[in-house]
């Protein structure tokens, strides 16, 4: 999904240095190939915002106001797998026929896979995708449509040859490091479970833990927050949720329809040491609603904006980059609460103490008739 219509689906990265609009020419050094010089190899390199084939990365076209809008685009000629079983079955016939038998050597059926795949290949359509990214030069962060391990391990590399240095992905333990100097490795790690006999987990669980302590906090105190700037933000969380836990037994739970939030069965994976994983999140600031599926990793997925007021392309991208801007960054507020409170010996442990009460207040409620 890009970044000037529609849903939005992204990750955050820190800029290991600030850039401005001069980063432009780095992206246009390092601009696609032509399609027409696509053969057997696959081709990539950066194309505009505006479509696949616009090669000319100006500031005309990628600037706008503090942000540069480009995409990594990926050509390659892809023989689609029904067809390719289709023509090298009818090749094996061939082979077997000539040959006088009822089966081939897997040599010889490997051989004849790659005759026909270099036969094929020439003649496909070019398939086109792309990662398209946003470099935001007043917050030295780069956002990007890159969700996916895989994404991620294309866009990093080809990042910090285009502009010197490779991004780091903003993840909880990240941002716990940048925004309070927290390293997640210092933090004991904790079940919220009432149940003594479960161990808590072997490794840091602190994006879940946020997670999960938002549900309590905004069930406790009704979702109303106060944001450092001042503002009053509203916050829900709605299912479909998934809860998970690392160990033995089912690890994913995944709830889906009424309300699973206030369920019983939301209760008992709490209750079984599960923390929530995914789930969606209303955030309300005035007459401007956002709402977007959250990852405990924090991965932002089919984040909805408002409508705004810009008509005209340049003004409506920077109004949709400052709404984006707007949900991480109370996401990030909360965030910041939470690891003031996880990280202070002596507020934590009356959390943690609340928290597990709660989780077994959760678990015996009545199931949903």
């Amino acid at each position: 999904m890009a970044f000037d219509s529609g849903s939005v689906s992204f990750r955050l990265f820190y800029l290991q240095q600030a850039y401005d609009s001069s980063l432009i020419d780095a992206f246009a050094k390092n601009a696609a190939p032509a399609i027409a010089s696509l053969n057997r190899d696959p081709i990539s390199g950066w194309v505009t915002g505006r479509h696949l084939f616009d090669r000319e990365l100006t500031e005309e076209k990628c600037l706008f106001g503090p942000y540069l809008h480009a995409q990594l685009m990926k050509a390659e000629k892809k023989v689609p797998a029904s067809l390719l079983r289709a023509y090298v079955k009818m090749e094996e016939d061939v082979e077997l026929r000539a040959r006088a038998t009822d089966s081939l050597p897997r040599k010889v059926k490997a051989e004849i896979k790659q005759r026909v795949l270099e036969s094929l290949q020439p003649g496909m359509p070019p398939t086109l995708s792309s990662i398209p990214v946003v470099v935001d030069f007043r917050n030295d962060l780069l956002v990007a449509g890159a969700l996916s391990d895989k994404q991620i391990d294309t866009l990093s590399p080809v990042f910090k040859e285009t502009a010197g240095t490779l991004p780091i992905l903003l993840t909880p333990e990240t941002a716990a490091l940048r925004r309070k100097q927290v390293n997640a490795n210092d933090l004991e790690p904790v079940s919220f479970s009432p149940d003594t006999s479960l161990e808590p987990p072997h490794e840091s669980t602190l994006g879940m833990d946020f997670f999960t302590w938002l549900w309590f906090v905004w069930e406790k105190e009704g979702g109303v927050f106060h944001l450092p700037d001042g503002r009053e933000a509203g916050l829900m969380l709605e299912g479909p949720v998934t809860f998970f836990r690392e160990g033995q037994g089912a690890h994913e739970a995944l709830l889906r329809k009424g309300t699973p939030l206030n369920s019983q069965e939301a209760g008992t994976a709490l209750l079984c040491g599960k923390k929530l994983k995914r789930a969606k999140v209303v955030l309300a600031q005035g007459d401007d609603v956002f709402s977007a599926t959250l990852d405990a990793d924090f991965a932002f997925r089919g984040l909805k904006l408002p409508k705004g007021e810009q008509t005209e392309a340049p003004g409506k991208f920077e109004e949709r980059m400052l709404f984006i801007e707007t949900f991480w960054s109370a996401w990030l507020a909360l965030y910041d609460r939470f690891l003031d409170l996880r990280a202070d010996p002596k507020r934590w442990p009356a959390t943690l103490a609340a928290l597990r009460e709660w989780v077994g207040q959760l678990s015996s409620r009545p199931a949903a008739g």
